[in-house]
């Protein structure tokens, strides 16, 4: 997750093979977490509603494909005992996240970025562009390990 957000902060993309990753890494690990049927089946159905909301949103303009398929492969590993908390979070992260990009927007004129002796490096520039979105990746990334150390995955694998 750390791996996307920086990603998605540097490049304004987060690689296919973070979601990949993932999406097989919870098919190796969910049955030494002791998971029933029941529990597997349920955290599929959350990640695949997520997938779908995500690619609508991709479809809509609204989102990047990245995010929507590492909103998925989260909502995936958290299940829906942690969804909506973890929403919660990402809401709040991007939020905030928002307005310190929105200020950085507003308070660093264009110009000076562009001044000799000057230099940001490529990702703090396009950052600062408008035109270039928001790296949403970071609050997803961010909700998700916030949400982790109270998931059936903690509890059977950390504690």
């Amino acid at each position: 997750m750390a791996y996307a957000a920086v990603s998605d902060l540097l490049t304004m993309t987060i690689p296919n093979r973070i979601s990949l990753v993932l999406l097989a890494t919870f098919f190796v690990l969910a049955p030494l977490a002791s998971f029933t049927w029941v529990a597997f089946w349920q955290h599929l159905a959350v990640g695949g509603v997520v997938l779908a909301a995500g690619v609508a949103l991709f479809a809509l303009g609204v989102f990047g494909g990245g995010d929507a398929k590492l909103l998925a492969a989260a909502a995936l590993w958290l299940g829906l005992d942690h969804i909506v908390p973890f929403f919660g979070n990402v809401a709040i992260i991007g939020g905030v996240m928002c307005v310190v990009i929105l200020l950085y927007r507003k308070m660093v004129p264009a110009v000076i970025l562009s001044l000799p002796g000057w230099s940001l490096p490529g990702w703090a520039v396009r950052l600062h562009d408008p035109k270039s979105g928001v790296p949403y990746g970071i609050a997803i990334a961010g909700a998700a390990l916030l949400i982790y150390p109270k998931t059936q995955w903690y509890s059977a694998f950390i504690s």
